[in-house]
């Protein structure tokens, strides 16, 4: 009986995380092209353009994660979407450490360095979201 628990469990975070993947990745096209449109057509500034583009990005995932993913019901959307975004600009963060390190220290590729960077931090917000936003924990 125990071995089920821990298969369906199991079975439960891998289709999650598989999930988050899914919407990380559509979150991808939202980010692009939104900043593509105010950057290239609306001639907007292009880190305005791309801040707007990682909000709106950020904000679609939460949304869909909410939904989809960790199909939560928690009636608090304000204090679970605050800690959708803290986790994104944490990950942010850590993705651009990351790359720093490995481009100007380790001299490696920048687009090799984005792929480890890019991982580690789906990695991060998977897990964080898992524990914190979508489990009733708060930071």
């Amino acid at each position: 009986m125990q071995t089920l628990y821990l298969q369906l469990l199991a079975d439960s975070f891998v289709l999650k995380f598989l999930r988050f993947g899914v919407v990380g990745f559509s979150g991808l096209f939202v980010d692009f092209g939104i900043t593509w449109l105010l950057k290239e057509v609306a001639r907007w500034q292009k880190y305005l353009s791309n801040a707007i583009g990682f909000i709106a990005a950020a904000s679609s995932n939460y949304m869909l994660n909410r939904l989809w993913t960790f199909q939560s019901t928690n009636p608090n959307v304000a204090v679970e979407y605050s800690g959708f975004i803290f986790i994104a600009v944490l990950g942010l963060a850590i993705n651009t450490l990351m790359l720093w390190i490995l481009v100007s220290r380790v001299r490696m590729n920048f687009y090799v360095s984005k792929v480890f960077a890019t991982a580690v931090v789906m990695i991060w917000n998977f897990v964080a979201n898992l524990v914190f936003t979508f489990n009733g924990m708060t930071f």
